[in-house]
């Protein structure tokens, strides 16, 4: 098209951009994410184990998020090894984290989420009560899980995200390492077994507070706790990490010079 004597040129048409999130890690957790993302119109760009990570950031070098989802025990070879262009969007979901995890490979303020939610093989993801999230992709996880009816809601950086982080260890270490011993579910043991309870999680408060620097309000992580109980009263107990989530307590125990003698008469 000629105007005033110029050639004019008319670009060609581009559909608007969509936004990428990487996924690394397709578990239950990761898949479920997976399908919030998409449902929130992203294009997520699944990274499996063995996957070239280095190639792949060629490919995709500024996803909106990168949602770390594997499982705890790869969690600190992944952060080490993430591509330094990913770092900033980097995503935490896993269980037992503290910022001291990240904090150990360099990242400062990551989006981390505690997932209040339960999923197993074949059926769908069951909330306990809304999960928290912080960071700069936490108004994205949100987004992605209300749109599969998953209840979420954003908490501040910091002190907020750190209590919301160790409530949940206290909840998970509690139940599954007192459930050692008593089995059944969190009502029954709340109900029946009060005071062995509180006497676990005492230590595992103890371990926290000892891993972060930080005196916690007792009373507060308790009645999150309790919350969490009311949110899903038939949740069992243990699993099949308990006796690795104990071993793990008691070398923090050991590390920091704790007694926690609730938790050691169940390692024999």
């Amino acid at each position: 098209r000629v105007l005033h004597g110029h050639l004019r040129r008319i670009p060609a048409f581009e559909g608007p951009r969509v936004s990428e999130a990487v996924v690394i890690g397709l578990g239950q957790l990761g898949r479920v994410f997976a399908g919030g993302l998409l449902r929130a119109g992203r294009t997520v760009v699944p990274v499996n184990r063995d996957d070239d990570m280095a190639a792949l950031v060629q490919r995709h070098p500024a996803p909106e998020l990168v949602l770390i989802a594997v499982g705890e025990a790869d969690l600190h070879t992944l952060l080490a090894a993430l591509p330094d262009a990913w770092k900033p969007r980097a995503a935490l979901i896993q269980n037992e984290l503290l910022p001291r995890d990240w904090e150990a490979h360099g990242y400062v303020d990551p989006t981390v989420i505690s997932v209040w939610f339960e999923k197993k093989k074949g059926t769908d993801a069951k909330p306990l009560i809304a999960s928290p999230a912080a960071g700069p992709g936490a108004a994205l996880l949100c987004q992605a899980l209300t749109a599969i009816d998953l209840p979420c809601r954003e908490v501040a950086p910091g002190n907020e995200l750190l209590f919301e982080l160790v409530r949940k260890n206290v909840y998970i270490l509690t139940t599954n390492i007192a459930g050692l011993k008593t089995g059944g579910t969190v009502s029954q043991l709340w109900a029946q077994h009060e005071t062995f309870a509180r006497q676990v999680a005492n230590e595992v408060m103890d371990i926290q507070d000892a891993l972060t620097g930080v005196v916690h309000d007792r009373n507060a992580l308790i009645a999150g706790m309790l919350e969490a109980f009311d949110g899903d009263p038939d949740h069992g107990c243990t699993g099949r990490s308990a006796p690795a989530r104990l071993a793990r307590a008691l070398q923090h125990a050991d590390a920091f010079g704790l007694g926690v003698p609730a938790l050691r008469s169940l390692a024999g």
